[in-house]
């Protein structure tokens, strides 16, 4: 069983976890995922799936472009994410360095900020923002790279931020929602959520909905609809319920953004369930059992998710049925799934692209990148994918 990074609470702005958390995580991974024999419990390890066979003609991608901004953290990978605004494509590394490049690749600008970058970038309003391991939030002007404001926060920002409507908002790692104003980086608001005591290192990021409501998804299974302009609370509702004997096997850490299609709201947590909510009266259509981290995407009326052990599931996104399931990837450290043109694509460890044909869940191509696909989005057209090596693409559907 292939656990994720786990984070305590109490030291929410750091990146390392005490000895005592280690060995209590290690202990219940053993207990999760072992086998008994004459020495003892061992966790179970899973090859990554052989690659599948495609038939001819495989289907490809068109790279656009191609670029290079440095390896993260690899004791600490997070979820980096490419922004674009009016054209141009913003990303950001982990040792602090901000980028800026036409749509056709061509470099406009690069800073070095001197932060440790955790969670961005995202571009708005004139703005490229990002946060820090430390949790500042910090705004740039999109023009040139210039710093206009910094705001610090609570705890480590590991998720990229909402720029809409004259709003900064941010989720921490110790569940403080921030609001600030995008002009002038002043407070304009908080909201906390309640945590549990041991967490999955990282967070969704905040999402929007009818242009005024911020949604964001907390560790311990529930959601909230916050007023954009003023934090107040417009409802909240439980996503995931919890199950184990361990605090571990409890886990049920939503970190895939909310992903909201039309009035729907969809939700994925991790070992509890994928949720379809009705954002008008907030009732729970249905709720599909599955793991992940991911966020989920949306095409032909399906709701895609990759799950923690590497299947890819496309489920009705109105009955909640199962429509089919893709397990020749499993345990290939799978990215978030996206749609781009006709096709779901998703990434791997090891840097393919898999292109899947929507319909029956088939792979029918791949294309190569370097390392291990982080996230990838989809841009009008295009395709845009972060690796672990800091190797960034564009591509875009044929």
């Amino acid at each position: 069983m292939n656990l994720p990074i786990v984070n305590a609470l109490k030291q929410t702005s750091f990146p390392r976890l005490s000895a005592v958390v280690l060995a209590m995580v290690a202990a219940s991974a053993l207990t999760l995922a072992g086998c008994s024999n004459s020495k003892g419990f061992k966790p179970e390890v899973h090859k990554p799936s052989k690659l599948p066979a495609i038939t001819a003609p495989a289907q490809t991608l068109a790279l656009v472009w191609k670029d290079s901004i440095g390896s993260e953290e690899k004791s600490d990978p997070l979820r980096p994410q490419l922004d674009v605004q009016d054209g141009n494509v913003y990303a950001a590394s982990h040792n602090g360095h901000v980028y800026a490049w036409s749509a056709t690749g061509q470099k406009l600008w690069q800073v070095k900020t001197k932060q440790e970058i955790t969670g961005g970038v995202t571009a708005g309003e004139g703005l490229v923002v990002f946060g820090t391991a430390k949790g500042s939030v910090v705004a740039l002007d999109a023009k040139d790279g210039k710093t206009l404001w910094t705001k610090n926060t609570s705890a480590s920002i590991l998720a990229p931020a909402l720029v809409s409507d004259h709003r900064v908002v941010v989720l921490g790692n110790d569940g403080t929602v921030t609001a600030t104003d995008s002009s002038t980086g002043q407070m304009a608001w908080t909201f906390d959520i309640p945590m549990p005591s041991l967490t999955i290192r990282g967070t969704s990021a905040p999402v929007l909905f009818d242009g005024s409501t911020v949604i964001v998804a907390g560790a311990a299974g529930r959601i909230y609809g916050l007023d954009l302009a003023t934090g107040v609370p417009k409802w909240e509702r439980r996503i995931a319920v919890s199950d184990g004997t361990s605090e571990v096997q409890r886990l049920i850490d939503v970190d895939g953004d909310p992903f909201v299609s039309g009035r729907q709201l969809y939700v994925v947590s991790y070992q509890g369930q994928l949720a379809a909510m009705n954002l008008d009266n907030q009732q729970i259509n249905w709720v599909v059992d599955t793991s992940s981290l991911r966020t989920p995407a949306e095409g032909l009326g399906n709701i895609y998710v990759s799950t923690a052990e590497g299947k890819i599931l496309a489920i009705d996104e109105q009955s909640g049925k199962t429509v089919w399931t893709l397990d020749a990837l499993s345990f290939r450290g799978l990215s978030n799934p996206a749609v781009v043109g006709r096709y779901l694509v998703v990434g791997d460890a090891k840097g393919y692209l898999h292109i899947i044909e929507q319909t029956e869940g088939k792979v029918v191509g791949r294309v190569k990148t370097s390392g291990a696909v982080s996230t990838i989005r989809v841009v009008g057209d295009r395709l845009l994918v972060n690796s672990s090596t800091g190797a960034l693409s564009i591509w875009q559907a044929r």
